[in-house]
């Protein structure tokens, strides 16, 4: 069943649709991790998911100067995100197909915040 109020909005914004997109992508992927990489993929997967939470917390705030705000503190989260990324790549730690998904979803959402 489907909750509307004013505060659930952000629901509606295709940035917050392709960034939860993203973190349940990069989830699948970063699960399968070894033990000792679990700490470096858990990082990873927290700054992804900083992207959505930050929309919806910007987007319930009371003026558009607060919203702006948190789309701003959205958008490090990304670039963090982008370096761990090209990180795990050059350490052949995911393949190129792994890498190419998440870079193009990656891309498409960082462009829609900026």
């Amino acid at each position: 069943m489907e909750r509307k109020n004013i505060n659930r909005g952000f629901k509606q914004l295709r940035v917050w649709n392709d960034a939860i997109d993203l973190y349940v992508l990069s989830c699948g992927i970063l699960m399968n991790f070894p033990f000792e990489l679990k700490k470096t993929a858990g990082n990873c997967i927290d700054s992804v998911h900083s992207i959505s939470r930050n929309i919806a917390e910007g987007y319930c705030r009371r003026g558009i100067k607060e919203y702006l705000n948190f789309l701003n503190i959205a958008l490090p989260s990304s670039d963090e995100f982008h370096s761990s990324l090209v990180s795990f790549f050059k350490a052949q730690q995911i393949t190129l197909t792994d890498f190419e998904k998440l870079d193009e979803l990656h891309f498409k959402t960082e462009n829609e915040l900026i």
